[in-house]
């Protein structure tokens, strides 16, 4: 979950909780409110629906088209990119260090004394402490790169002269080891850092820390927001929602109206959306509940646009959602560092998950052709973070001609279509594996909400319907096990109480979502999928 900053987007590998708190600013947060491979197909879908219905050229288009469409969950990977840095820089930092006093100490290093070790590992602890408290990971568009290095000098220079200082205090350590290791250290961080800016500066090119926004209402408000974004060029309105269509404009300063809010509940276009901002007159209150209350089943955050007290809130307001910096080292834990230490999990175990288990997973594709004809994997289109479309893998389990790629017929006891291996695969959760994949691309989590199909129904109704807080499991990325998993709520979905539950628990994972609670899930998953023999699955 976010925090409630206007400057603030994206998944946390956790993603995001819209919330609404209104006052008297011009953008103020909401309250609270698993597709294809990449961006490609999306776009190309988002390219057709901006070209028809509402005339030709560049205006139906919209003046914010950007040139690379790239879903919440990818911009907010170049966000968490803050903690990929600061790790890489403490290793190296420590690095340096260490051959350093190895070099200036007169014994072994093992044996050193404190007076020979202690100045070392206090300028290093200086050093790392100036680099994040100082809000050197950040990398606000407004700052040059040359006042970035110049912080940097600063605090290698500051580092140096404690670690000097505390071992004239200590009756003079290796005053000359130091001095060295400030200046390679210092001459370090300058070749990474150089790394960092040039990364930035290209995610920044590419589009990756744009805000996307989308308007809801086209009124005065909307006009004004859009004229000054077009000013600016630093925030992308990627279109328009307007309940009253009837006499709604076909654009708003050229910027498409795409439908109405009921269209936008379902609209391609939501996966590539940060925000949504309501630009209605706030004096409408019943009107601006009912807007809140229908968006507040979408995992997007929500904004709602107000006029400005003073003539400068406005750019004010524009300044701090434009100015995308990467995600702050010291947020929330319940915000990024949560996405970070998430994604790192995922990462280091399910990489070395996959390696352990592909001699496995190369046996269960040979048995699963043997078996019957066909493919060894299955693939299907679900629901990803944010609603993006992703392709998940499986094992088939099901004789090919019979694969339900929609899930419009769920999985019963002693269903017709399973393999003789599929019924030994599902019970076993054996068929899940190859989601290890979709794990280590950023697609999925190893724990989470169990992605559902694209259009998966619960009788004759999508189950996306049943329930007006669906979309609220949305927040986070899927995952192959989860906390609905692990108290019963898996497999088919067979009436409107199971999607009721399945939701209320996914819900209740997002908001108490940590590396130690997603660790005792994956501890206690086997066991506990093992042990449910009456589980279909």
């Amino acid at each position: 979950m976010v925090s409630p900053d206007v400057t603030g987007f994206g998944d946390p590998g956790t993603g995001p909780t819209a919330r609404m708190t209104p006052t008297a600013a011009l953008l103020s947060p909401a309250e609270p409110d698993d597709a294809v491979a990449g961006p490609s197909l999306d776009a190309r879908g988002l390219r057709e629906m901006a070209e028809r219905g509402l005339g030709e050229g560049a205006a139906r288009r919209g003046p914010f088209r950007p040139e690379v469409w790239l879903n919440a969950r990818q911009r907010h990977a170049a966000r968490l990119a803050a903690h990929y840095f600061r790790a890489i820089d403490v290793s190296v930092v420590l690095a340096v260090t260490l051959l350093c006093a190895w070099a200036g100490s007169p014994t072994d290093l093992a044996q050193a004394t404190v007076a020979e070790a202690a100045p070392f590992g206090a300028g290093a602890l200086v050093l790392l402490a100036l680099l994040r408290s100082l809000d050197l990971y950040r990398f606000p568009s407004g700052r040059p790169a040359v006042m970035h290095l110049g912080a940097l000098a600063g605090v290698a220079a500051a580092s140096t002269l404690v670690a000097v200082a505390l071992a004239v205090a200590l009756g003079g350590g290796p005053l000359s080891a130091l001095v060295v290791w400030g200046g390679v250290s210092l001459a370090s961080l300058y070749g990474l850092h150089l790394v960092w800016l040039d990364r930035v500066g290209a995610w920044r090119r590419s589009g990756a820390l744009t805000p996307n926004v989308v308007v809801v209402g086209a009124t005065r408000h909307a006009e004004a927001l859009i004229r000054a974004a077009l000013e600016r060029r630093d925030v992308n309105v990627l279109g328009v929602f307007d309940d009253r269509l009837a006499r709604s404009p076909d654009a708003v300063e050229g910027v498409p109206v795409l439908g109405d809010s009921g269209a936008l509940l379902s609209h391609r276009i939501l996966p590539f959306v940060d925000r949504i901002m309501v630009a209605i007159d706030p004096k409408a209150e019943a009107r601006v509940r009912h807007l809140m209350g229908r968006l507040g089943s979408l995992p997007n955050e929500v904004t709602l646009l107000v006029d400005p007290v003073r003539p400068g809130d406005r750019e004010d307001a524009l300044n701090r959602l434009a100015d995308s910096r990467l995600a702050p080292l010291n947020g929330r834990k319940d915000d990024d560092r949560r996405a970070f230490n998430k994604r790192l999990l995922d990462l280091t175990v399910g990489g070395l998950a996959f390696l352990a288990l592909l001699p496995v997973m190369a046996l269960i594709a040979a048995l699963v052709k043997l078996d019957s004809p066909g493919p060894a994997l299955f693939r299907q289109r679900r629901h990803g973070f944010n609603q993006e479309e992703i392709v998940v893998w499986k094992f088939r389990t099901m004789k090919h001609a019979s694969a339900d790629a929609t899930a419009s017929r769920q999985v019963t006891h002693d269903d017709d279509r399973i393999t003789r291996l599929g019924r030994i695969l599902r019970s076993t959760s054996l068929d899940e594996l190859p989601q290890l994949l979709n794990v280590l691309t950023g697609e999925m989590s190893l724990v989470g909400p169990r992605p559902h199909a694209v259009g998966m129904k619960t009788g004759q109704v999508e189950s996306a319907r049943l329930v007006a807080d669906y979309a609220h499991r949305h927040r986070i990325k899927p995952g192959m096990t989860g906390w609905a998993a692990i108290k019963g709520s898996r497999g088919p979905l067979h009436s409107a109480q199971d999607v009721r539950r399945r939701v209320q628990l996914d819900v209740e994972y997002v908001e108490r979502q940590s590396v130690w609670l997603d660790l005792w899930i994956m501890l206690v998953t086997v066991p506990v999928l093992l042990g449910d023999r009456a589980a279909v699955r």
